[in-house]
């Protein structure tokens, strides 16, 4: 170490090292955007490089002195805590200026250490207006200049040298300079921790700069995972290189922590005092921290200082955005989450539940619950839903996901109330009938038991609770008197409802949206079906906005369903499509979807003649578990089915996927251990209804009218339509015209609920009317079905009829010529979406994550890919899609079977 010829103000002689400008390091990687940032500034007064420990920044100016960009001779001083001496720093400043060779007029020195006279800094700043060129000086650690005098006189040289001097300032804090007024007249460069970070095309030089070979994978995860730290990359640059595999090195979180763990316990946390470790420390458990939180977990009051503090000393924390929050660096919240669980491993449950305390004060229930979680409290964590009627939110709304997952932690058997109707809740969304009435029966015991016990009585949010999901999770299931029990049923949650006071119901309009919805399941399930689509309609109508698109994707898949099994099938496919649409926007995991608006497509294709599509749209409902686990749904899954089997001639095909036991097992439902967990019901009077007339159609095509009556049993009660058109049409084919023809009349009088009934209703009085030998009445009967048919393009109904048709029509050819549509092959352009070419198998794993309503961030963790990594997968997407928008893409995927 050499020394410079002449001391400072304290008698100590000028240390030369700090004058030498530092070695560019082994590895370096060259990143012109910040040379040329960087050059740019000096042509200012003024350029601020700010970051935290490790950024780069010193490396950086030390490339850029070596590149000869600059516009004059460059001055370094490298400034040291015992620098904060006016008179020494001053003197330090003028011992650069020698070391590098840049003359000086002789001004003078400092005669003291601890103040300096006015008219030496006067003398500097005349001094240099008087050199030939501009010079570059830099001050390399001015974080450690805290005082003020001393700011004060840098800004009076600065402000009073014109364009002699350029000032270059490197810390991990602002100087003490009034740069706003600089920001404000244009005279200042910065160059922050964001800029300094690495991309990942510049994280990848810099591992190839040690020997390393990586793939884009491990480049996009070790880019994300430092968050273009720079230090933090090249430690793990270095431990790579004497791992035995680095690839999985680059993937494994752990091993990135223990790379830098001891750099940033050394430079960030035992350099901060005891009190701000402690705070580091007890925060660490949170991903995001509001002073008054970390004031909780710490039981003091300087929160809001200490991280202030931090953040402006680039240590790790940053504020976001224009709130009070801050986060912390993962890698350093890793550290320092190892340091609490080593050091004092029993706080951990404690400082969880501290938040979820907070959590739940400050009304942000998912993260209470998930610090509640966290602390193992499974009781209080049900209970945060629970008893704020925020069970809704877990069934629908966009944390529905995060809540599911959450409690798939909790232990079985949790005991209490409010455990139970958590775990039925999740046993619902999971289609598990069974499992969620199980836990029904152990919450009704638990709050039974709360009735007996010394308060006597239980909230009405846990009894609200309790009879929606015994509403929700009992429709469709039962045999005679259930849609009755179910009705009752949506009555409860009324009462209920009035029971609890307006403004939290205000708070939680799913609520509303899943009992309008139970109660029309329910009339649906009663055979009900044109009350339940207008009570779907008004269920619709209570879910309008975030919070309850889980529950309009059901509805409109339900409503969609029921008008298209009615014949109303333009407004069934408008629902449907309507339906996927809203589950794709609402992130609906494919886990949550019951395939049920897929499954009213087919039907609108299977009614419109168009066989292929009603194929393609059933294989898709096939996908979801929903249609299986839905009694209802599993029902006209099965008449679809049929009819499709029926449609090639494969009757018994045919009558085995209208097997009633196989139904009853399919929705039975399954507990956590897989077993059946309650015996087999029956199923629900409309879905049984379903079934008997499908049944009954397919003997009839087998040319059994015997059978056919046999599966009715019996005549149809007042007001069941497709009872009667069943029952005449067995009647029929079985040569009783008369009963046939009773049978039908009082259909001739009315409407029938929807136009395939009607359709088939005419068609059935003009096939009657041929066995009387009455042609003329036929062709009237036929002409009113082809008008009933046409404006929803009802071709299946004409299909089915038999060769008795085709001949009436031969001799009617005016008829056939006022009707094209009749033998028009169907259009479903639509549903063929546009395949440019075939997605790689790395598209389709972000497809996947993009179905689950996954950020780009977060799948490019999940993924282990850098985020541009994951934004270029999405743009080959929607290239090959033909899309433009993420909803788009998946919906097209899905009709495309590539989810």
């Amino acid at each position: 170490m050499t020394e410079d010829s002449q001391p400072d103000p304290s008698g100590d002689p000028l240390l030369a090292s700090k004058f030498a400008v530092p070695a560019v390091p082994p590895g370096f990687v060259a990143r012109k955007r910040l040379t040329d940032r960087l050059t740019e500034g000096t042509r200012g007064p003024l350029t601020v490089i700010s970051g935290p420990a490790g950024a780069g920044k010193t490396t950086l100016a030390a490339a850029w002195q070596g590149s000869r960009c600059s516009p004059g001779p460059v001055v370094w001083l490298a400034v040291e805590s015992e620098e904060n001496a006016p008179g020494v720093f001053w003197a330090y400043v003028l011992g650069a200026f020698r070391y590098h060779h840049v003359p000086l007029p002789d001004i003078g020195t400092p005669s003291r250490a601890d103040t300096v006279d006015r008219s030496l800094i006067v003398r500097l700043a005349s001094a240099l207006t008087e050199l030939p060129q501009p010079v570059v000086l830099v001050l390399d650690g001015i974080e450690r200049v805290g005082d003020r005098q001393l700011a004060a006189d840098l800004e009076f040289v600065l402000a009073h040298t014109g364009s002699a001097l350029r000032l270059v300032l490197i810390g991990r804090v602002d100087p003490a300079l009034p740069l706003h007024r600089y920001r404000a007249e244009g005279r200042i460069r910065e160059i922050r921790r964001s800029e300094l970070a690495f991309t990942p095309r510049e994280t990848a030089q810099l591992l190839k700069r040690h020997g390393l070979a990586p793939s884009s994978e491990s480049v996009g995860v070790l880019t994300q995972r430092t968050e273009g730290w720079a230090a933090g990359l090249r430690l793990c640059a270095l431990a790579m290189q004497g791992a035995d595999d680095s690839e999985r090195f680059a993937q494994s979180f752990a091993a990135s922590h223990n790379a830098v763990a001891d750099y940033l316990t050394a430079e960030v946390l035992e350099a901060q005092p005891l009190g701000v470790q402690d705070l580091l420390t007890r925060t660490s458990i949170l991903s995001h921290i509001h002073p008054a939180l970390a004031d909780a977990l710490t039981g003091r009051g300087d929160g809001a200082a200490v991280l202030d503090g931090l953040a402006r000393a680039n240590a790790f924390i940053e504020p976001i955005g224009d709130t009070s929050w801050y986060r912390g660096h993962p890698l350093l919240a890793e550290v320092l989450r190892a340091h609490l669980h080593s050091r004092a491993p029993e706080l951990v449950p404690e400082l969880h539940l501290r938040a979820a305390q907070w959590f739940a004060a400050a009304d942000r229930l998912p993260d209470a619950v998930e610090h509640a979680a966290a602390a193992g409290e499974w009781e209080y964590a049900a209970a945060l839903l629970v008893d704020r009627l925020a069970i809704g939110r877990l069934l629908t709304g966009p944390e529905s996901h995060s809540l599911e997952r959450l409690f798939q932690g909790m232990p079985a058997e949790v005991p209490g109330a409010a455990p139970a109707l958590v775990a039925s809740a999740t046993a619902l969304l999971r289609h598990d009938a069974g499992e969620s009435r199980r836990q029904l029966v152990r919450a009704e015991e638990a709050l039974t038991a709360d009735a007996a016990s010394e308060t006597g009585r239980t909230s009405p949010e846990r009894r609200l609770t309790q009879a929606l999901l015994r509403l929700l999770g009992g429709v469709g299931a039962g045999g005679g008197g259930a849609a009755e029990r179910d009705a009752d049923d949506a009555g409860d949650v009324r009462a209920l409802m009035a029971q609890v006071s307006d403004t939290r119901l205000s708070h939680h309009p799913e609520v509303e949206a899943l009992c309008r919805y139970g109660h029309a399941q329910a009339l649906l399930a009663a055979g009900r079906r044109t009350e339940a689509r207008e009570a779907f309609t008004a269920a619709l109508n209570a879910a309008p906005d975030e919070a309850t698109r889980a529950v309009r994707y059901h509805c409109l898949g339900a409503l969609a369903l029921t008008e298209a099994v009615d014949g109303m099938l333009r407004e069934a496919e408008t629902h449907a499509r309507e339906g996927l649409r809203t589950a794709d926007e609402a992130g609906v995991p494919d886990g949550h979807r019951t395939g049920i608006c897929h499954l009213a497509l087919a039907a609108v294709a299977s009614e419109r003649g168009d066989l292929l599509a009603a194929q393609r749209h059933a294989d898709a409902a096939a996908h979801f578990r929903g249609p299986v686990h839905d009694p209802l749904g599993a029902a006209e899954d099965a008449v679809l089915r049929a009819r499709l089997a029926l449609a090639q001639g494969r009757t018994a095909q045919a009558l085995e996927a209208l097997d009633v036991p196989r139904l009853s097992t399919a929705h039975n439902g399954a507990g956590r251990d897989g077993t059946s967990r309650t015996a087999m019901p029956p199923l629900c009077p409309e879905a049984a209804r379903r079934v008997t007339m499908a049944r009954c159609a397919v003997h009839l095509a087998r040319g059994d009218p015997s059978s056919a009556l046999a599966a009715l049993g019996g005549d149809a009660v007042d007001g069941d339509h497709a009872h009667a058109l069943a029952s005449a049409a067995a009647h029929l084919a079985a040569g009783d015209t008369g009963h046939a023809r009773r049978l039908l009349a009082p259909l001739g009088n009315g409407a029938s609920p929807g136009p395939a009934d009607r359709v088939r209703a005419r068609l059935l009085q003009a096939h009657a009317a041929l066995r009387d030998d009455a042609t003329a009445h036929a062709v009237v009967f036929l002409g009113q079905a082809l008008d009933a048919a046409r404006p929803q393009l009802l071709r299946a109904p004409f299909a089915e009829s038999g060769p008795w048709l085709r001949h009436l029509l031969a001799q009617t050819p005016e008829l056939t010529a006022g009707h094209p549509w009749l033998n028009e092959r169907p259009d479903d352009a639509d549903d063929r979406p546009l395949l440019v070419e075939q997605l790689s198998a790395r598209e389709r794993d972000v497809l996947r994550h993009v179905a689950q309503m996954m950020s780009t961030q977060e799948i490019a963790a999940e993924l282990y890919l850098s985020v541009n990594t994951v934004k270029t997968h999405l743009k080959s997407i929607y290239r090959k899609l033909s899309v433009s928008r993420r909803s788009d893409a998946v919906r097209r995927a899905r009709e495309a079977d590539l989810l």
